[in-house]
C-alpha cells in the first residue's frame, strides 16, 4: 500500500466504537474502572501508541449515547455521531470526519488494550502494504485485544461491496471473507494465552478487569504481558469468568490468513 516515506504521511486514526446500548451488561462503557470510566481507560492507553497520530470516538444518534458525547468532551476526545446499525456507515462517515488515511477499529469494551499490540498491528499494516490487518484473536490472544487495522480506501470498497445487516454491523467480515479482493495479513502470536478472556460483556468480566487494574494500583499504563504473567501465577483468576461465552455474532475472524 505504502513506502516508507509515504507512510509518514499518512494520517492513523484509532475509531473506538462506542455506545451506550449492551444487552449483557448496559452502558458498561461508562461503569466506573479505578476511579475513570471504562471509555476513558480505552483512551488513555490508546493514546500511548506511537504510530497513532489521534483518537477519537464513534457514537451513535440515539438519545442514551449523549452520555458518551459528554463523555468524550471531558477526556478532550473528538467523537462522532452516526448510525446505531451501520456501523461500518458510522465509521466511514468518522474516518472521513476525521480526515484519517488509515483507521485502527478498537471497540469501547476492551480496557486492557495495548498500545504496543496496536502499533505492532499498525507496523504490520504498512511493512505488508495490506488493506487489512490485524492480530491474533481469538486464536492465540485474549479477547480484549483485538486490533483491525485497514486504509480508508478499503474501507470504501467495503461499503460499496457490503448490503447484509450482518456486515454492516459489524464493519469488518467483508475483510475476512473476500479472499483475493483485500490484502489481508494476520500478526501472529507465539505463544498461546486463547484461555483468557479480557474484554467487558458481562458482570463477571467486570470482576476480573477491576482486579486486574486493582492489581496494578488502578494504574493504566501495564502491558499486556504483565497481565498474562501475573494470571499465570494466580490461575484463579481466569475462572471469574472463565464461563463466559462469547456471542457468536461477533465470530467474524478467519483460523488463518
Amino acid at each position: 500500500m505504502t513506502s516508507g516515506s509515504e507512510e509518514k504521511t499518512l494520517k492513523t486514526v484509532a475509531i473506538v466504537q462506542a455506545r451506550m446500548a449492551s444487552t449483557r451488561l448496559p452502558g458498561k462503557v461508562l461503569m466506573d474502572l479505578g476511579g475513570q470510566t471504562v471509555l476513558a481507560r480505552v483512551i488513555r492507553r490508546l493514546s500511548r501508541a506511537t504510530l497513532i497520530n489521534q483518537v477519537a470516538i464513534a457514537t451513535t444518534t440515539a438519545n442514551a449515547d449523549s452520555a458518551i458525547v459528554a463523555e468524550a468532551t471531558r477526556l478532550g476526545t473528538d467523537c462522532f455521531r452516526g448510525s446505531e446499525q451501520d456501523v461500518l456507515g458510522r465509521y466511514l462517515a468518522a474516518s472521513e470526519a476525521f480526515s484519517a488515511d488509515v483507521v485502527v477499529r478498537v471497540t469501547s469494551d476492551c480496557p486492557v488494550i495495548d498500545p504496543v499490540m496496536a502499533d505492532d498491528v499498525v507496523q504490520d499494516f504498512f511493512n505488508e502494504r495490506a488493506d487489512f490487518a490485524f492480530n491474533d484473536v481469538p486464536d492465540r490472544l485474549p479477547r480484549g485485544l483485538d486490533v483491525e487495522v485497514f486504509s480508508l480506501q478499503a474501507l470504501r470498497r467495503a461499503g460499496q461491496m457490503t448490503c447484509g445487516k450482518y456486515q454492516r454491523e459489524h464493519v469488518t467480515p467483508v475483510f475476512y471473507d473476500s479472499p483475493g479482493i483485500f490484502k489481508v495479513v494476520k500478526l501472529r502470536a507465539e505463544q498461546d494465552f486463547s484461555q483468557y478472556r479480557w474484554t467487558l460483556d458481562t458482570p463477571e468480566d467486570l470482576q476480573l478487569i477491576r482486579a486486574i487494574y486493582g492489581h496494578f494500583s488502578n494504574r493504566d499504563d501495564f502491558g499486556w504481558l504483565e497481565v498474562a504473567e501475573w494470571m499465570e501465577r494466580a490461575p484463579e483468576l481466569s475462572r471469574i469468568n472463565s464461563h463466559v461465552i462469547q456471542k457468536s455474532t461477533y465470530e467474524v475472524a478467519p483460523k488463518s490468513s
